[in-house]
């Protein structure tokens, strides 16, 4: 089964407005780093990245700092941005720092989220767990509706911090969450998807019923369900 390769053209940066052009570039630098092909302790050179993105400097400064704000390089002195070595541990890690933040986001939400959209949501999940195939499409559709809910939440849960950290670190957990559902197809696991979808069904309903502490409680077993999939989805040296 072939694997499911984001990947950005070249030319993609020329049509997005400047704040886009950054997420652009973040987006393909996180999803390179995290398949190996740039390593760690590999300089990241503006000039060469300006140009293999056709945009000026500024946005690739942004996108670096971006992705230090995250810790996924770090700028030395006299050598510019440096990937860092990713390990499992620090998987783990933001993992736990992403299940406090959407746990809270969940409770929150309960009772202010848009029942249209959760309905909606709720036939969609339904839809793919009944799935028979798990081909590209499919995994397409799983990655935008799983934006979907994340998304729906943080947007309903009536706290800016809160909402703004999420939106903050959206980035790298779903870089993570790609890689290791390529790695999934790739090794014809695609059981999880069905597996995700019921944990998101799951998360759904009990926001339609106003549940708070039940939903907390299943985007929690959500989150933790995918920590031993997220530590194995990219080449990179682990500890």
């Amino acid at each position: 089964m072939a694997i499911l390769v984001k990947t950005v053209a070249v030319n993609t940066t020329k049509d997005c407005g400047h704040g886009m052009r950054r997420w652009v570039v973040a987006e393909a630098l996180l999803s390179d780093i995290l398949s190996g092909a740039y390593r760690a302790g590999q300089r990241l050179v503006i000039k060469e990245l300006s140009d293999r993105f056709n945009v000026s400097s500024t946005p690739i400064r942004e996108a670096l700092v971006q992705l230090e704000g995250v810790g996924i390089i770090e700028f030395a002195p006299n050598r510019g941005a440096i990937v860092r070595a990713v390990t499992v541990q620090d998987v783990r890690e933001i993992s736990a720092v992403r299940r406090v933040l959407e746990c809270e986001a969940t409770a929150s939400a309960a009772g202010r989220i848009n029942l249209t959209q959760l309905h909606d949501l709720a036939a969609k999940f339904s839809k793919m767990i009944n799935a028979k195939r798990h081909g590209l499409s499919f995994v397409e559709n799983a990655r935008k509706f799983d934006s979907q809910l994340h998304d729906l939440i943080a947007r309903s849960c009536d706290n800016r911090f809160l909402a703004n950290e999420i939106e903050r670190l959206k980035l790298l957990f779903r870089a993570l969450r790609d890689a290791s559902w390529e790695t999934e197809l790739a090794e014809d696991e695609t059981y999880r998807f069905a597996e995700e979808a019921q944990e998101h069904l799951e998360i759904v309903e009990a926001l339609i019923t106003g549940d708070s502490d039940k939903a907390s409680a299943a985007m929690s077993r959500h989150i933790a369900a995918g920590v031993k999939y997220w530590g194995r989805g990219f080449p990179i040296k682990q500890q």
